[in-house]
């Protein structure tokens, strides 16, 4: 007889660990709050993105995910675009940077140092005053998160049966029994995979933990005329003091100086610039970072014209007008960890605290997770 499964929250975190139970042979339900996915898993760039991610465990799991995501992609007739990624760099240093990470990195992935010419080949959307060069990555690709994360659920109610509990917010968890108000359910084994909403079922455990909350802002650019499209995702070099897979450049800390003198204010709101375009030709713009328990709901225009600034320093597009603005709000592990997996008490599992990298990290972790701790069952 197949075992059961509960899972808590219908974000990519809980859709990657109800396929990897799915695939194990249990019979999963899952539960959301609302009428469906509304939180970080739709407000953000939409990018798998294995570039920034560093060499070993992390850069493997973040291709698993890249290889899951294009299987569901493939199989659901969901849009997704093997896009790849360029770094724009505008000065020498920032090109001494790049120019570092192929040497770390070339014999691991597939990464190469272009030209000015050949990045404008690569791109029509990048602007050629000041380039340098930029660090050109096939491995990136991109989904509309908005769209995409709708699609799974369908896909694995048809592919394995998995049952989806709409505006049913579980207000409490004991053992392999959840409760959403009168009504209970029981499984073998329950996920609570909602983001930073296992606050609310265990407090006193996520006050343990070294979690916090993460706001960030992004804004969208209408499509662009004529089925023009920009080719690669499009980084500013801010971006390579973000992401950790740049993290072992000798070369980085200069330019991490040189940053801290000319844009203050950007790493203060902890703002890198990216652009990826849709299958409808907007183009998703972002981001910040601010961190804290609670946040201000209300979005600083600042920080968007910040973003605007920036993002002309590297890019040219033929239509800029904004056409929205929003906020998200992730978990985010403050000791350096890159994922919260811990149980709360028998046969109940929290997975969260993957920060910014749910797209890109998701999948390949519950698989991992899931495997773990279930594959000598199965086998």
């Amino acid at each position: 007889m197949n075992r059961s499964a509960i899972v808590i929250g219908a974000g990519i975190v809980g859709l990657a660990t109800a396929r990897a139970l799915s695939l194990r042979g249990f019979k999963v339900s899952v539960f959301e709050r609302n009428e469906r996915a509304v939180g970080a898993s739709i407000r953000n760039f939409g990018m798998v993105w294995p570039i920034g991610q560093p060499n070993g465990q992390l850069f493997e799991r973040a291709m698993l995910s890249r290889s899951i995501w294009e299987q569901i992609c493939t199989e659901a007739g969901i849009w997704y675009d093997e896009v790849g990624s360029l770094h724009i760099a505008g000065s020498d240093d920032e090109l001494e940077v790049m120019d570092g990470y192929v040497a770390l990195n070339s014999h691991y992935r597939d990464c190469t140092l272009l030209t000015p010419e050949e990045t404008l080949t690569k791109s029509p959307g990048v602007n050629p005053k000041n380039l340098k060069g930029a660090l050109w990555s096939p491995s990136e690709m991109i989904v509309e998160a908005r769209v995409a994360i709708g699609k799974i659920a369908e896909y694995l109610t048809g592919k394995f049966g998995v049952t989806f509990h709409w505006n049913t917010a579980i207000s409490s968890v004991e053992g392999g029994k959840v409760s959403s108000g009168k009504q209970t359910w029981e499984a073998d084994e329950v996920f609570i995979c909602s983001g930073a909403e296992f606050e609310t079922l265990y407090p006193e455990l996520f006050r343990a933990q070294a979690i916090t909350k993460c706001k960030l802002q992004m804004m969208r650019i209408e499509s662009q005329a004529n089925n023009w499209r920009i080719g690669p995702a499009l980084c500013g070099s801010l971006s390579m003091i973000h992401y950790p897979g740049f993290h072992s450049v000798p070369a980085l800390e200069n330019l991490r100086n040189r940053y801290e003198t000319e844009y203050p204010e950007y790493l203060k709101w902890g703002i890198h610039v990216m652009a990826a375009q849709n299958h409808t030709g907007e183009i998703t713009i972002g981001d910040s970072h601010e961190y804290g328990l609670v946040h201000d709901p209300f979005d600083k225009d600042f920080i968007n014209h910040l973003i605007l600034k920036y993002l002309k320093t590297f890019s040219s597009f033929n239509e800029n007008k904004v056409v929205q603005t929003w906020h998200g709000i992730y978990p985010k592990m403050t000791n350096g960890q890159t994922e919260l997996i811990i149980p709360a008490e028998d046969c109940v599992t929290i997975i969260n605290g993957l920060g910014g990298n749910g797209m890109t990290l998701s999948f390949g972790l519950c698989e991992q997770v899931i495997g773990s701790m279930f594959d000598q069952a199965y086998k």
